[in-house]
């Protein structure tokens, strides 16, 4: 798929299919998101792939009834839980380089977005899931101290595709110069 047909394709995906992905498949997924730039190239990140019904059920229970992407935690064949690595990224000698201090969920936001875009080239859906208990979902996934799980991502084929949603016009929010001069 053409680079930019793929950043118009991608979309939450909130249903799918149980079909498996093919292991070369999942290494082009899983390469892209290891190839995502970060502070000074720490790469504050690690992924755990949940296969396994019953871990997945128990995720699942960590998101509230509510939550759309709820089903697609259990449907989807793989959940990529994304771990961020507390204190790396943005830090120098232990101190907070800016006043925004630690950059992990900036540059997990990088790489889970790498991951969907080649997901979309695949032909897998994905569904950024951010609304659900996150120390429950690192005790259930024993991650440590110093570690957080930011996000859960179902993986799959879409069982269906879903209606394209409207974005906002370029000149609501692009500007030239200062903000609110219109950059055309």
């Amino acid at each position: 798929m053409e680079f930019y047909d793929t950043i118009r394709s991608r979309q939450s995906v909130r249903s799918y299919k149980p079909d498996s992905i093919p292991q070369d498949t999942l290494q082009r997924v899983l390469e892209a998101f290891q190839a995502a730039p970060s502070w000074a190239n720490v790469q504050p990140w690690e992924l755990i792939l949940v296969s396994d019904p019953g871990l997945k059920a128990e995720l699942q229970a960590t998101l509230s009834e509510k939550n759309p992407g709820r089903a697609a935690i259990v449907e989807a064949p793989i959940v990529a839980a994304a771990v961020g690595i507390e204190g790396k990224s943005g830090f120098y000698k232990g101190q907070a380089s800016t006043p925004r201090g630690d950059w992990m969920f900036f540059d997990l936001g990088i790489a889970t977005e790498h991951l969907a875009l080649a997901a979309a080239s695949e032909g897998l859906g994905t569904v950024h899931v951010g609304l659900f208990d996150f120390a429950k979902a690192g005790e259930i996934l024993g991650v440590p101290a110093g570690r957080s799980v930011v996000e859960l991502i179902p993986l799959g084929y879409p069982a269906k595709t879903p209606s394209r949603v409207p974005r906002k016009d370029l000149k609501e929010f692009v500007f030239k110069d200062r903000h609110g001069q219109g950059y055309l």
